[in-house]
């Protein structure tokens, strides 16, 4: 072909149809469907999404302009970028202050830590701690309960720093979170968000920048909610604590400028990203309705990785799970950046752990330049289309929350729970049965990891009340604002924070106390023939004990009844997996089963289905079947049930 004969070249413009026959010839007969995936939200996802999805009144959309979706700055994070504001741990104010220090120099952008009682016996240090950073950075923190002496010490410290100090950030607090973590609010309903609305203006006067009402939806994420959940909780949440701000006489501008929503970044990276931007839209129609100006429509978004999807074992792995949770949430477009360090889960921290955490967030500004660009996932064609559809579901939901008397209402009668939990539910059996994987823990796992079952932590359940003005006088006169600390009675069952890990979790430390014990935890594989016939399903039943903790003790080639036998009898393990391809079962048959149970007092195990004779096996003794499509977790805990029960015997 010459040059000219190029230049004048073109291609036909490929239709959708043009892709799906082509599709269902390389899937050789079986559906188109089987391509399309179905998500706890009750959303299918198509395997290609064109220009046909994107609707037309989004082709002039712009950063900085109502709906929000792409975000709240026209030049994205260009004119503003996000805040690294990791939370962090520490044992007293000196530690708080010394492990600050050092975070701020090495690139962290914002004040943030875990608001916790440890903080107040020095209540005059907690102020000349905020005092010492005057107004060099904002602050970043989920306040909870202890809201109104975590801002007395930073007006105190604000007062004794002079009237140009002007705090920016968020010290804010979500009652109705709280009231869903700890089974009821403080006091009753109308006294409490009385005082509490009486505390915010207090905090307004003395701090007319800082936003102080948060929109919490962690705990619904932690608890197992879908994206459409947690997006409904939000707004309903937002909702209702701005009818309550209002109906205590405040203006509608200055009440929303108090906002603050803050989301947990699970690991579907798409449908993260596509659930921040469905937040602007819908908080941007709800502030609408209320009567707000354009510029009141802005959703300031504050955002962490995920807990739920984090692991004790081989928390290395958990590095990556938050690089890609902190990468949707910066294409999401989020104001302010938690990133959880690996060893979270188990309950610990170190220097390393927290700059790899911090680092996260760095890499993404200055390496892949995601502050560079004005809503990266603006314009993709499925993002655009799972944004809306993740708004409009969420807007239903919100509808009925709203139907039912709002958010607070839903979870003193327990329905919120009730819709959680089915979702919750069917995450688990995912993982249970595998078609969900959890890299370390339900598959690949690694027994040779050393690992300590951490203590359970109780949370903060403290509730501080009284005016902000009496927590400044205590503060200042040194009475200790301790004895004003209280315990919250539950009215109701609180919501249940969870991992989705902790099941197989639970299983791993089962075993590892069966081995404390004296008893190693081991299910012998009888291998059947040659390596190439029985090792695909050896490695697989391998793979699945694995996630049990239990070890694998795998039979040289097996060819004789006898052989299966010698081979028993050498070993000190109690239950067996025979192992092999169909072939072998029907060369060896059900009688290999029936031998082995006369000789033996041992539980026995097939790899795989038989494709005849099922229910022959069953009679010869086989107890379970072991397969793909099994039910991993309830087979395993089986096992290692089997395996106390004959130590307690022992005992």
């Amino acid at each position: 072909m010459t040059i000219e004969n190029m230049k004048a070249a073109s291609f036909k413009d490929a239709a959708f149809e043009d892709w799906q026959k082509k599709a269902a010839a390389s899937l050789k007969g079986k559906p188109i469907e089987t391509l399309y995936t179905h998500t706890y939200e009750d959303i299918t996802l198509k395997p290609l999404y064109t220009k046909n999805d994107l609707p037309d009144e989004l082709a002039g959309a712009l950063p900085g302009e109502p709906d929000y979706r792409r975000g709240i700055h026209p030049y994205g994070y260009q004119s503003e970028s996000w805040h690294i504001a990791n939370r962090l741990s520490y044992n007293d104010l000196p530690e708080l202050k010394e492990k600050m220090d050092s975070a701020l120099t090495k690139g962290q952008t914002a004040i943030s830590f875990e608001v916790k009682s440890d903080l107040f016996p020095d209540q005059r240090g907690l102020a000349e701690f905020f005092a010492s950073y005057k107004n060099d950075y904002p602050l970043s923190l989920n306040a909870g309960l202890l809201q109104t002496p975590l801002l007395a010490a930073l007006s105190i410290a604000c007062k004794e720093a002079g009237p140009s100090s002007k705090v920016s950030g968020f010290v804010a607090a979500d009652p109705v979170a709280d009231a869903g973590q700890n089974g009821g609010l403080p006091k009753e309903e109308k006294a409490f968000f009385a005082e509490w609305a009486k505390v915010l203006e207090e905090a307004d006067q003395q701090l007319p920048q800082l936003k102080t009402v948060l929109a919490n939806t962690v705990p619904y994420h932690d608890s197992g909610a879908s994206a459409v959940q947690e997006l409904a909780a939000g707004i309903s949440t937002g909702v209702y604590l701005l009818q309550q701000l209002l109906d205590q006489g405040w203006d509608l501008k200055k009440a929303l400028s108090k906002f603050v929503f803050h989301f947990a970044i699970g690991s579907n990276f798409f449908m993260e990203t596509a659930k921040l931007r469905a937040a602007r839209i819908l908080w941007s129609k709800i502030a609408e309705a209320f009567g707000a100006e354009r510029e009141d429509q802005r959703m300031v978004v504050s955002a962490e990785t995920s807990k739920f999807t984090k692991t004790i074992f081989d928390p290395y792995v958990n590095m990556l799970r938050v690089g890609n949770e902190a990468f949707a949430a910066v294409l999401g477009g989020i104001q302010y950046l938690h990133t959880g360090s690996f060893e979270e889960a188990a309950g610990t921290v170190s220097a390393f752990s927290e700059r790899v955490a911090r680092n996260t967030q760095l890499i993404l500004k200055s390496e892949a330049h995601l502050e560079k660009v004005a809503d990266p996932a603006g314009g993709s064609w499925y993002i655009e289309s799972l944004t809306n559809e993740l708004a409009e579901k969420a807007w239903d939901l919100f509808l009925e929350l709203d139907g039912r008397g709002g958010i607070y209402e839903a979870l003193k009668s327990g329905w919120f729970h009730e819709q959680i939990a089915k979702t919750a539910d069917a995450r688990e059996q995912d993982i249970f049965n595998r078609k969900k994987s959890i890299i370390g823990t339900n598959v690949y796992a690694n027994l040779s990891e050393a690992v300590s079952q951490p203590e359970v932590q109780d949370r903060n359940s403290k509730y501080f009340g009284g005016t902000l003005a009496d927590s400044v006088k205590m503060i200042e006169s040194e009475d200790s604002l301790l004895k004003r600390f209280e315990d919250i009675e539950k009215s109701f069952a609180p919501l249940e924070s969870k991992r989705l890990s902790q099941p197989f979790e639970k299983l791993r430390f089962r075993a590892n106390g069966l081995e404390k014990m004296g008893q190693r935890p081991v299910v012998g594989l009888i291998c059947l023939n040659q390596l190439k016939k029985h090792k695909p399903r050896a490695d697989f039943i391998s793979g699945l004990l694995s996630a049990g903790g239990i070890h694998a003790l795998r039979s040289g080639e097996i060819h004789t009844v006898q052989e299966a036998l010698e081979f028993i009898k050498a070993s000190s393990a109690k239950q067996f997996v025979i192992s092999g391809d169909q072939t072998s079962y029907n060369s060896f048959g059900p009688g290999l089963a029936l031998e082995i149970k006369k000789e033996y007092d041992v539980k026995l195990y097939l790899a795989g289905i038989p494709e005849e004779k099922e229910s022959e096996w069953k009679t010869a003794g086989i107890q379970d079947f072991l397969h793909v499509r099994s039910n991993a977790y309830q087979s395993l805990s089986s096992i290692l049930q089997e395996m106390e029960v004959g130590t307690n015997a022992k005992a």
